[in-house]
């Protein structure tokens, strides 16, 4: 049997080979860059304002004190958006701007309306008095101090959320080169589960179907989700399969019917076709009947165990990191934490234990394990934000010992790279 490691490592060097394609950027939400994005302009585009006041030209102060009042006539009113240009700007003038307006040359600092005083002169042309020396480029966002041209916004391999959309929209990207969705299909398989409202005690809700379409709605993929397939169905699930590797399904999962009981016909099933590899069983809990095949035109295959929370497990540490790896995405680093509690298990078995991921006053990130880690327990699931990784080898986890920690409800960034 493997081993959770070696298991890993095996289907991540099975990934799919994921074309391209340019899309908008009011499309690119949750999408992965095929490539380095750089901004073709500077951001700001040209110096301006930062505070509601009056620009000027900062050598005009230099001698200016107590004593020695100067006095700048207002020659114009810019606000954010307004052509800046003016035409021939006598000495000692000034512009009253708005926050955002853009500043050009002569002017280059900005004093602000709060410390300000006005005087009128007999032909009711208005002025402001400055009494000391302004500093240049005070209150002023300075040319492509965010972005210069040529600079990075985003690298190759990178999933797109909206602060990105923001970047790319402001600095002017319209289309950008993007991999192309995976496409997935989900058969839940097993006579004890049902999609109807109202079951009998002796039925289980259909419940992993839910769970991984809203899981996948933050993913790159296209997720075709089919019905129930019935311990009878054997045959129609033989043509459904067959269907599916000739269309263009990069990804065939099932829940249920994976492990050695009488009605658990997928192992055998997939074993009729052409494969390229296989491997069935994984030394870990919850999880263990977990299979996995690749057919020899590319497709891959996941046999997830129908138990909700098995089945959770395993998309999470086997069909997530394939998908991450075959879209290019820099699969997520661990969280190093320290454990809370005391554990202890079989030695031989890695355990996906359900707790919480906090920080301490230290900012010391720390597990703490839940009550309830049998599989069937969903409720320590709904509670926990955090799976903690116990390897096998090892039997007894101290308190204080530290332990690898992944997100449990989705895609948590600060832990992708």
């Amino acid at each position: 049997m493997n081993n959770y490691y070696s298991a890993s490592k095996f289907i991540k060097k099975n990934k799919l080979n994921i074309n391209t394609e340019t899309i908008s950027v009011k499309n690119a939400l949750n999408r992965v860059t095929a490539s380095n994005i750089f901004s073709k302009v500077n951001y700001p585009s040209d110096d301006n304002t930062s505070f509601d006041g009056f620009a000027l030209n900062s050598s005009e102060t230099k001698n200016l004190n107590k004593k020695n009042f100067g006095y700048f006539k207002i020659i114009k009113v810019l606000a954010a958006g307004d052509n800046p240009n003016i035409k021939r700007v006598k000495k000692f003038s000034t512009v009253e701007v708005m926050t955002g307006a853009i500043i050009k040359k002569p002017f280059d600092t900005i004093i602000p309306f709060e410390k300000i005083k006005y005087y009128q002169k007999k032909n009711k042309s208005k002025y402001i008095v400055i009494k000391k020396k302004i500093l240049k480029s005070q209150f002023i966002r300075l040319k492509g101090s965010d972005y210069k041209k040529g600079d990075k916004i985003l690298k190759k391999g990178q999933l797109i959320n909206s602060a990105h959309i923001l970047a790319l929209k402001t600095l002017g990207i319209e289309k950008i080169l993007v991999k192309k969705k995976l496409n997935i299909v989900f058969y839940p398989t097993g006579n004890e589960f049902s999609d109807k409202k109202n079951i009998p005690f002796w039925k289980i809700r259909n419940s992993n179907t839910s769970y991984l379409d809203s899981f996948m709605k933050n993913l790159p993929v296209n997720l075709k989700i089919k019905k129930i397939i019935k311990d009878s169905q054997i045959n129609f699930f033989k043509k459904e399969i067959k269907r599916n590797i000739k269309s263009n399904t990069d990804i065939i999962i099932t829940s249920g019917a994976v492990s050695a009981g009488k009605f658990d016909f997928i192992p055998s099933l997939i074993k009729e076709f052409k494969l390229k590899n296989i491997f069935k069983g994984v030394a870990i809990r919850p999880g263990k009947p977990f299979l996995f095949a690749r057919f020899v035109n590319n497709k891959c295959f996941f046999g997830l165990p129908g138990n909700s929370i098995s089945t959770a497990a395993c998309f999470r540490f086997f069909v997530l990191p394939l998908i991450f790896k075959s879209l290019g995405i820099s699969y997520e680093k661990p969280i190093l934490a320290k454990l809370k509690n005391n554990f202890s298990k079989k030695r031989n078995f890695t355990r996906f234990i359900k707790g919480r991921l906090i920080f301490s006053a230290k900012s010391v990130p720390e597990f703490q394990i839940l009550k309830g880690q049998e599989s069937y327990k969903i409720k320590p699931f709904t509670q926990s934000n955090a799976w903690g990784v116990f390897k096998d080898g090892i039997s007894e986890f101290k308190k204080g010992q530290y332990i690898e920690c992944y997100s449990s409800s989705g895609l948590n960034e600060f832990l992708i790279n």
